[in-house]
């Protein structure tokens, strides 16, 4: 389910109406998850981003996709998602845990050794760990973790890790090989040329 891991918002386009086909283009060439993560130069207001949220919804049921909404685990159960990322600098895991927990699945995003040793005590599903490499398309960014430290939380994590920032094709592969469950992208996926070539060849890696 998490190996080739889409997280976009409308942030990462620069027409609205390009969202949902450039989207749609990677659901249909093979992405194993969604995340629909609106926010910093958010083009939406709330009302809108409920609108999307449904839409994003009935393209994730269309192509049997998981999908998560970042943070607003209200708007996850509004739009029946089937599960919410929460970040460190996000709500509360604790309150996220107790309001959703029983009916969707939760990610974590989790960037030291101190915090994997935290989550391994929750009741969570897999966690968000990064920027592996220097990446743009988070302007809240924490320093880049680097692949042994990418592998080093592996190692110590009880769940899965998704590896997300500054991922590349021409990387992706050694991000592999730290032992991550799978890779998400944002500009990886949202600004190829090829959108169908880059999945493919991101989901041809775990083969």
């Amino acid at each position: 389910m998490l190996q080739v891991y889409l997280i976009a918002g409308t942030q990462d386009v620069a027409a609205l109406e390009q969202f949902l086909p450039i989207v749609e283009a990677a659901f249909r060439a093979g992405v194993t998850a969604f995340q629909l993560r609106d926010k910093g130069k958010s083009q939406l207001n709330q009302n809108q981003k409920l609108v999307l949220a449904r839409q994003c919804r009935q393209l994730t049921s269309q192509y049997a996709i998981p999908f998560f909404i970042d943070d607003d685990y209200q708007l996850a159960d509004q739009v029946e998602a089937d599960g919410v990322h929460v970040g460190q600098k996000d709500r509360q895991i604790e309150e996220v845990i107790y309001a959703v927990g029983h009916k969707m699945m939760i990610g974590y995003s989790c960037n030291t050794e101190a915090e994997i040793l935290q989550a391994n005590h929750l009741n969570i599903d897999y966690v968000g760990s990064g920027p592996v490499f220097p990446t743009k398309s988070k302007a809240d960014a924490d320093p880049a973790i680097g692949l042994d430290g990418l592998h080093q939380l592996v190692i110590k994590s009880n769940y899965p890790i998704v590896a997300v920032g500054g991922i590349t094709e021409n990387n992706a592969q050694n991000v592999i090989e730290t032992g991550v469950a799978g890779i998400s992208g944002i500009s990886l996926i949202m600004q190829s040329e090829h959108i169908a070539a880059t999945v493919s060849e991101i989901a041809g890696m775990y083969r």
